[in-house]
């Protein structure tokens, strides 16, 4: 999957569990910038924080990764 169809999915998932991305920045550990970065698909997040992410989410990763 393109990193950024991950980044949409991250913001899908965030926006449906109504998680504002300043909230969602500090509960995954990382800065507002750097998820912002993510949901656009201009970064790639590592495995551990895809994992940490879909925890927060409280989603299977597979969904995550649209699988």
């Amino acid at each position: 999957m393109e990193e950024n169809q991950y980044g949409r999915r991250i913001r899908a998932f965030r926006k449906l569990k109504r998680i504002q991305q300043t909230e969602f920045a500090k509960y995954i550990g990382i800065s507002v910038t750097i998820l912002g970065r993510i949901e656009r698909g201009e970064k790639i997040a590592s495995q551990e924080q895809l994992q940490t992410i879909a925890d927060v989410l409280q989603i299977d990763i597979n969904e995550l990764k649209g699988e």
